[in-house]
């Protein structure tokens, strides 16, 4: 009589990534062991998948018991029950039909020897189970997020914050902000509204060393996606709500590709969005958010400048002007961009591209000249001294403001520190009426670490001083002004000064004129426009017309259709004079003792 060689028996264990118990491997080998035993059977291979869901297929023990299985290198399947094999019904229905085309039976501690019936049942139900457990958890974090907590990860800007309970647990959820980080924002997005690009920011922060939020899973560097994000998901730095006060959660979805089991980003509906203000997080003002928002419409409109939803953005279309009025030169003529026809020279583009059938000026012009002729123009009107005593209003308003925000944060300190030195003296006076209890520890504990906090804070912010304007803030004034076009190619101020010029300038219109300085008279139109009128004495010109002359050239303003004046005639060169500070700061201002 032939005896019968006993059958190799695989043995596979898991236990999910929501369990984290190392233990419960073992647990299920010394079960499965002890069947085999009593069925005489052979321990061939043991395969195990520690912290990994049961929805994913991709499992590497996993994948090699079904490679050894195919290579005919075992004869039965045995694991503690069904659902550690997988919870998804399509991958265990797979598993249970590729078993059964190669002859090996899965047998489980729990069910037995496993049918077809046990594949649909125990399938839906650990379907069930799936969806189940997503739906709580998604419940759970919904909860934390109207608490205004953390549901998972932390943003740059921020650091997680723990505090011990009465009961001795320790707080999740919460985080305050990283003064060190928010610095990092702060100047991220001050940077951005000035004009600079996402790649030039980043690439400065790595030449200084600066951390970049990947760091802590890394060697992490900044990149421009790292700042610029995607606008719509709301990821990215300058995406990011949450620096405002305003966190914002369940924007999108993570459903998984059942072909690839990789999770792939959806955006849910805006009315499913979870949105809880938070001003305790805010790191920015809202003039500063408004300003880099306003920026990146701008670059998405010059990139599909037709407003085509499905089209693919062109980022060429967004590039910097390489000239201080680059685009805006045009031709008095036929309307034509001004173009330059070689390194140094506007001319007319249609009257050379097009012929003298569509225009007949090939009048052309020095590019230094045309900026210098308008920046004069502009350096004489803003010397006007209705002008001068706007922008030292505006400056006396912005200095009052920041001096107004800074006693505000100090009256609440010294209210909140009032009513904390009030509760810890009541905790005192219960104490020494007997009335101990051990919870009283812990609670005065918290009071006297806020008690430290704000006392430090109030010792670090001193009371803002009193305004008084130095004489020489008018000549200041004035010594920009004259060195306007020198400003203009300062590095650290001709991004932010040169995009506000451009904003207040929609055309600078070029007229052949061979009496005229350079063999032209320009025209501006727009908000510049607007300004330099202001100056003028002369009442009885039409009001859409401002007209500016000197020895060496002639300049027209023409305002725009609406003639307002959106700006404070200071927007242009307080920019300028706040790259001074606050070296200069302390001799613009006289401060009371």
């Amino acid at each position: 009589m032939i005896q019968t060689p006993p059958l190799r028996a695989a043995i596979y264990a898991r236990y999910s990534s929501d369990q984290q118990r190392e233990a419960s491997i073992e647990d299920q080998l010394r079960i499965c062991r002890r069947l085999i035993e009593s069925k005489s059977w052979t321990i061939a291979e043991v395969y195990s998948d520690a912290a990994m869901s049961g929805a994913s297929a991709l499992r590497p023990e996993y994948q090699k018991l079904q490679d050894d299985a195919r290579r005919g290198r075992i004869d039965v399947v045995v694991s503690e029950s069904l659902d550690r094999i997988s919870r998804d019904q399509e991958h265990i229905a797979g598993f249970y039909k590729q078993m059964s085309f190669l002859g090996i039976p899965l047998i489980t501690v729990a069910e037995g020897e496993i049918s077809e019936l046990h594949i649909g049942l125990k399938g839906t139900m650990s379907a069930l189970y799936l969806k189940d457990l997503a739906q709580k958890t998604h419940r759970g974090l919904e909860g934390r997020v109207r608490d205004g907590k953390s549901a998972g990860g932390i943003s740059y800007g921020y650091k997680v914050h723990r505090e011990l309970r009465a009961d001795g647990t320790l707080t999740t959820g919460e985080r305050v902000i990283d003064p060190n980080e928010a610095a990092i924002v702060t100047r991220i997005f001050t940077e951005y509204a000035a004009g600079r690009s996402a790649r030039t920011i980043a690439a400065a922060l790595n030449d200084e060393g600066i951390p970049s939020p990947d760091s802590g899973k890394g060697n992490g560097t900044w990149g421009p996606s790292t700042i610029s994000g995607n606008w719509k998901r709301g990821t990215g730095i300058l995406n990011n709500e949450l620096y405002i006060g305003r966190l914002i959660w369940n924007r999108q979805s993570f459903p998984k590709d059942p072909k690839t089991q990789k999770r792939q980003a959806r955006m849910n509906p805006p009315e499913e969005w979870v949105i809880e203000e938070v001003p305790e997080l805010r790191i920015l003002s809202d003039d500063l958010w408004q300003q880099a928002k306003d920026r990146q419409g701008a670059i998405r409109a010059d990139m599909n400048p037709a407003g085509v939803q499905s089209v693919r953005l062109q980022p060429e279309r967004a590039r910097r002007p390489d000239y201080l009025f680059s685009g805006l030169v045009k031709c008095g003529c036929c309307g034509a961009s001004y173009t330059l026809i070689n390194k140094t020279r506007y001319g007319c583009a249609a009257a050379r591209n097009k012929g003298e059938a569509i225009c007949t000026n090939r009048a052309t012009i020095q590019r230094e000249e045309v900026e210098s002729r308008v920046l004069a123009g502009l350096r004489e009107k803003l010397l006007h001294p209705e002008l001068i005593a706007a922008f030292i209003e505006e400056y006396r308003r912005a200095f009052n403001e920041a001096a107004g925000d800074r006693s505000s944060a100090q009256d609440q300190a010294k209210r909140d520190l009032k009513q904390v030195e009030k509760k810890i003296t009541g905790i005192l006076a219960a104490i020494e009426d007997g009335m101990y209890h051990p919870s009283m520890k812990t609670k005065m504990a918290d009071l006297e670490t806020r008690k430290t906090r704000l006392t430090a804070f109030l010792e670090d912010t001193p009371e803002p001083p009193a305004l008084r304007l130095h004489p020489r803030l008018s000549d200041l004034y004035r010594e920009k002004i004259e060195n306007l076009s020198a400003a203009l190619k300062e590095p650290g101020m001709k991004l932010e000064a040169t995009q506000i010029l451009r904003s207040l300038i929609a055309e600078i219109r070029m007229v052949p004129e061979t009496s005229a300085p350079g063999g032209h008279e320009i025209e501006l139109l727009g908000e510049l426009a607007g300004i330099l009128a202001l100056s003028e004495t002369d009442t009885t010109k039409p009001p859409h017309l401002a007209r500016a002359r000197n020895s060496v050239e002639s300049v027209k303003m023409v305002a725009g259709a609406d003639n307002h004046l959106h700006l404070p005639p200071s927007t242009l060169i307080f920019p300028m004079l706040r790259q001074v500070e606050p070296e200069i700061l302390r001799e613009i201002f006289r401060t009371a003792a």
